[in-house]
């Protein structure tokens, strides 16, 4: 046994450690993830080159005329024509009474889509036999355009400012009524379970955990709805109109007053840009934990 127990015993040349074999993996650097996309990146700067990109494109197609100026005035036109509807006015309304009859259609329509909405979108998504009866005519009437109900909104409404108002109220319903929905159901179930068992009431439940949690999603389709009723305006405005920025640009279309048409789009694009800033500053101030978990 002596004999056997000497034979195995190793040089220390042999406790050296083997070569490192090409078949084994090599170790992998850690490389610490701070971000991920765009985040915590600013994208002011490439917007504003992008901006003058695009209207110094607009003035050399119009300085240079490529384009006839009746398909696309200059931007000096477009400037000319703004002053003077701003002192004069456009079809027996100022500028101002213009602006004012389409923010009163959009913010009273908006005001009555969130105040139904968001309840209604909580509610179904917390409840299966709300969802059941309520999906089918939201999921139905979504996909259509404004333009394709607009007629029943004449016939069943009239033509005075409640079926221009219900026509906005029916566009930007769905979206904040969907974005509602699908809050509730991404709630992660972990939370419901820690609040039962810290003794949480089901009206605690939804006011403490549900309603908090998904409004990071109601404010974006909030933000959505918006830009989708603004879009619907000038449909609406179709509707016996004399008023309104959207009665404006049709009134000039017929009129082949293209600088005018082009007045009335940077104004709706004004004040979308404003609504949709209003709403990213109520989403930071609401919901500063978003994009952050």
């Amino acid at each position: 046994m002596s004999e056997i127990a000497h034979d195995i015993v190793l040089r220390p040349d042999q406790l050296q450690a083997p070569a490192p074999s090409a078949s084994l993996p090599r170790p992998v650097r850690t490389v610490e993830m701070t971000s991920f996309g765009i985040a915590g990146r600013p994208t002011a700067a490439i917007s504003l080159v992008t901006a003058a990109v695009i209207l110094g494109a607009w003035w050399a197609t119009s300085r240079f005329g490529l384009v006839s100026p009746l398909f696309l005035p200059a931007p000096a036109e477009v400037v000319t024509q703004f002053a003077n509807i701003y002192r004069d006015g456009y079809a027996g309304a100022s500028l101002g009474e213009h602006l004012f009859a389409s923010l009163f259609r959009i913010l009273t329509a908006a005001a009555i889509a969130i105040s139904l909405a968001i309840p209604i979108g909580l509610v179904m998504g917390v409840n299966r036999v709300a969802k059941g009866v309520l999906d089918t005519p939201i999921e139905f009437y979504w996909p259509l355009p404004p333009l394709s109900y607009l007629p029943l909104m004449i016939i069943w409404l009239g033509i005075g400012e409640t079926s221009k108002i219900t026509l906005l109220t029916l566009a930007m319903f769905a979206p904040i009524c969907l974005s509602a929905q699908a809050g509730v159901r991404a709630l992660p179930i972990e939370r419901i379970h820690a609040a039962r068992s810290l003794g949480a009431s089901r009206f605690q439940l939804f006011t403490d955990i549900v309603f908090p949690s998904a409004l990071p999603e109601i404010l974006t389709g909030i933000r959505i709805a918006l830009g989708i009723g603004w879009g619907t305006l000038v449909a609406a405005e179709l509707i016996a109109s004399t008023r309104g920025i959207g009665f404006m640009i049709m009134s000039a279309a017929q009129f082949l007053a293209t600088d005018v048409v082009f007045v009335g789009i940077f104004i709706i694009a004004a004040c979308a840009f404003t609504f949709a800033a209003a709403t990213r500053l109520l989403e930071a101030v609401l919901v500063p934990w978003k994009g952050r978990t």
